[in-house]
């Protein structure tokens, strides 16, 4: 963060200002347990917690100045008060502020998947000719987002900022702040739809806020091949990528190399993109022709926007190809899941003809209406594409991916209540030259410690 002062701050927040107003904060924090000498403590407030209790304890390790809504019983007079009527307001109001000192580009992602994938991509793009400020992890909500936006310095001359929502109005509040250059949704899914009442039409609703605070000139990017985003009809610049033929930004001549990923053409309306994707799937190719839309936008070159696509690597958990002893395959896309991904994921694992292909799915959250029928399609999946071995976990999957698999002709479909209770019957069924896909909704399944497990075991 560059350097700014407690009256600037006060300025941008709407804040009542307690103490000296020309100190200079260079770093934010929301967590009294890392605070710095010199940082700007910024108190949450949630259903159990109230980062407010711990103003003191900030103080006490450094902070030089604390943005509240309430201020502590006992004010010193060697620290700084900016008093708030909502800190987690201000801190969005305050990223606002600091975002327009940066006259660079800024492209802002949202979708119900694919977010974080496009984000490193287009990132490690990007970075081909800019200092490219990119979300860290998947920091994209109401908190991570402003805090994405605080972190730019004077070196950063590009950003790529992901956005997520679990409700309407959230991608217009975050794209207030962020005000991008290029707005990008990458498609519209089931996820959190219990939300908006059960509406895939309202999802889309909510997803297209990001172009409410599209900067003046800037560019609409849609996937082509999402059938709810095809109906949306927008005054600004609009390019649709993907597959479909109808994209004005298409990926043809698509080969799959099996594991090792994907290559394709982009042709768009001022050249042809050979492409070489080191991540298997064809819907990568989908999410590299958004990246060659938006490079192609900020003046990057045809060798700059190949080279970058080459250098992608996936974020942990997220789609990783693991080579394990034995030439075992492990697909490592445990962050999470829904319907459309799984689906995904299980296309790729049926790429494996070296050994046998065994997929261990979890319970999928947050599909409303549609859990059933997304649990089955993902369980009918798995026996169209020939999956040898199911190991089905939580309660969800035994009521609906594991009949649904068997139905579909899965010659081996097992059922546990837990992640741990699989291990041994993993462990005995994973052979060499075997593939193995994990993936799930991470909150309830956390297969993460699963394959972390997996990596460091001595076959």
């Amino acid at each position: 963060m560059l350097a700014t002062t407690a009256l600037q701050i006060a300025s941008a927040t709407g804040g009542k200002l307690l103490g000296r107003e020309d100190i200079s904060i260079t770093e934010i924090s929301t967590d009294s347990r890392t605070i710095q000498p010199g940082d700007l403590f910024v108190p949450l407030k949630g259903d159990n917690f109230d980062g407010h209790n711990y103003i003191d304890m900030a103080l006490e390790k450094g902070a030089a100045a604390a943005l509240c809504a309430r201020l502590p019983e006992t004010i010193r007079e060697d620290k700084t008060y900016l008093l708030v009527s909502d800190t987690k307001r201000a801190l969005r109001d305050l990223a606002s502020w600091y975002r327009g000192q940066f006259n660079i580009p800024i492209v802002q992602i949202t979708g119900t998947m694919g977010k974080t994938t496009l984000k490193e991509m287009l990132a490690t793009v990007l970075a081909q000719k800019y200092n490219t400020l990119k979300t860290p992890g998947n920091f994209n909500g109401d908190i991570g987002a402003p805090l994405t936006l605080l972190s730019l310095t004077s070196e950063h001359q590009a950003a790529v900022v992901e956005t997520g929502m679990d409700a309407a109005g959230q991608i217009r509040w975050l794209g207030e702040a962020v005000r991008p250059d290029i707005a990008i949704i990458t498609n519209i899914g089931d996820v959190h739809i219990w939300n908006f009442d059960n509406s895939r039409e309202k999802v889309l609703q909510a997803k297209a806020e990001i172009f409410e605070n599209l900067c003046p000139g800037g560019l609409a990017v849609l996937s082509g091949d999402d059938e709810l985003l095809n109906t949306l009809h927008l005054e600004f610049e609009t390019v649709r990528c993907g597959l479909a033929e109808g994209c004005s930004v298409q990926v043809v001549d698509l080969q799959e190399r099996g594991m090792d990923g994907v290559d394709c053409t982009v042709v768009t309306a001022r050249d042809r993109y050979p492409l070489s994707i080191p991540v298997p799937g064809a819907h990568m190719a989908g999410l590299a022709s958004i990246c060659v839309a938006a490079a192609e936008r900020l003046g990057l070159t045809k060798e700059e926007i190949a080279r970058g696509i080459a250098a992608y690597t996936p974020a942990d958990n997220r789609l990783r190809v693991e080579r394990l002893p034995g030439g075992r395959i492990m697909i490592n896309d445990s962050y999470n899941a829904n319907p459309k991904s799984v689906q995904a994921d299980l296309a790729i694992l049926a790429l494996h003809t070296t050994g046998r292909r065994i997929a261990m799915l979890g319970d999928m959250t947050e599909l409303g209406a549609f859990e059933e029928e997304g649990h089955r399609a993902v369980g009918e999946c798995v026996g169209r594409l020939g999956i040898d071995v199911l190991l089905a976990v939580g309660e969800r999957s035994r009521k609906w991916i594991v009949p649904a698999a068997e139905e579909a002709g899965c010659p081996d479909v097992r059922w546990y209540e837990s992640r741990d209770a699989v291990k041994d019957d993993l462990l005995a069924l994973y052979g060499p030259g075997d593939a193995l896909l994990v993936k799930a909704s991470h909150f309830i399944c956390r297969f993460d410690l699963m394959t972390d497990f997996l990596r460091t075991y001595p076959f």
